[in-house]
């Protein structure tokens, strides 16, 4: 038992009139995976026509055996007398184990039909996380305080988009979801789907989280391409896949943080446009601290100077710093206020023994005995002035007398 391909465009010939049923299945849109259609009878007859459309695969059984299958396009005549000859596909593999293995229990007896499945993309299926989703974002790295390193900042995001799936095993999707259902539509799937869905793309967070990707927490909507790599390099669609499903597409249309990741994020900004402008200030500090230790009238200016600068500066040191800062201006002011009051050093006067009377004098005449200065000797050699009692001259080592 077995399908022949008709001729092209018999169906509407002449010849139109041999074919005792014509089987098809026409409407099978976006919401329709799986049709049942037989006869008045429930018995597909000799000579009967099967029409596969586009985008459908056909499945002919008997009593839950399969008789045979098609997944290419055309019309195809029934015959009784024939082998199955699987006109594949898509699905050769599928279909022939189909034919050796698969059986339904239950079946009345000698009721045959053909079981059409929708083979096309199934598209605008959406999915959401109910709940925020953990995330690691590097995008926004803290210091680890125990190994001097970085980390990246943990976060909580919902993430909203679209999916397309298909039937990938006509097979599996019979034995494990619609068996021999008349009809099977896709709201009858489709939460469970979801929740799959959701946990597959949990999974990929995970791994676009780690330090391998490092994605930026607000441009996984960008990673369209590397989610759907994800989820086919490590099968983290692996229950779908179980079902007959595969996920074709996956979109992540938005992503929001939960109030707490949000507020992280808002405040690491801050913190670094603070860093930022903290370190233009600081050499102003330094600078002002330095310029108050090095004048004593601008000290207390250089302090009311240094309170100004913090609050152009939104406050961005601590309090500590800026108590520093202050102490040190301050500080400097003092020393410099104490220098100020202490009697400038006077200066050495240059003096010279009376040569009479032995007395000290820092005029041209002695003192004690009136005598003169004497008049400091000079080198014969090159005329340099001779300190009292040289021997020899410092400027050409001539002896002194000579």
């Amino acid at each position: 038992m077995g399908l022949i391909k008709a001729a092209v465009g018999a169906i509407g010939s002449t010849l139109h009139d041999q074919w005792k049923e014509v089987i098809s299945c026409e409407n099978m849109d976006n919401d329709t995976l799986m049709k049942q259609v037989t006869t008045d009878t429930g018995v597909i007859t000799k000579n009967s026509l099967i029409r596969v459309m586009p985008g459908q695969c056909a499945i002919i059984m008997q009593n839950g055996k399969v008789l045979d299958a098609s997944a290419e396009e055309g019309d195809y005549v029934y015959d009784e007398s024939v082998s199955p000859s699987f006109f594949a596909g898509q699905f050769g593999p599928v279909f022939k184990e189909m034919w050796q293995r698969f059986t339904y229990g239950g079946s009345a007896a000698n009721r045959q039909a053909v079981f059409y499945f929708n083979t096309k993309e199934i598209i605008d299926n959406k999915f959401g996380t109910a709940n925020p989703v953990p995330f690691q974002d590097w995008s926004h790295p803290v210091p680890n305080q125990m190994t001097g390193g970085m980390l990246p900042l943990a976060v909580k995001v919902k993430c909203f988009g679209k999916y397309t799936f298909k039937i990938s095993d006509p097979s599996l999707f019979m034995k494990e979801i619609a068996g021999t259902a008349t009809e099977f539509k896709k709201d009858q799937l489709v939460e469970q789907m979801r929740s799959e869905v959701i946990g597959t793309f949990q999974n990929v967070l995970n791994e676009l989280g780690t330090e391998k990707y490092k994605i930026p927490v607000l441009e996984l909507p960008s990673q369209t391409d590397e989610i759907k790599q994800l989820m086919d390099s490590k099968v983290f669609d692996e229950k779908i896949r179980e079902r007959g499903l595969s996920i074709v597409g996956f979109v992540v249309e938005s992503v929001t943080l939960d109030e707490k990741s949000e507020e992280y994020i808002n405040n690491y900004i801050l913190s670094a446009n603070a860093q930022m402008q903290q370190g233009t200030l600081v050499g102003s500090y330094s600078q002002a601290v330095k310029d108050a230790a090095n004048n004593a009238n601008g000290a207390a200016a250089g302090v009311m100077g240094i309170g100004m600068m913090n609050m152009a500066g939104n406050g961005v040191f601590s309090n500590a710093n800026q108590n520093a800062a202050v102490g040190a201006a301050a500080s400097a002011q003092a020393v410099a206020s104490q220098q100020a009051q202490q009697p400038a050093p006077e200066t050495k006067k240059d003096t010279w023994k009376c040569p009479n009377c032995g007395k000290e004098n820092d005029g041209k005449f002695c003192n004690e005995c009136g005598a003169k200065k004497p008049e400091a000797a000079k080198c014969s050699n090159c005329g340099k002035e001779l300190p009292a009692g040289t021997k020899f001259c410092p400027e050409c080592g001539t002896k002194v007398g000579e």
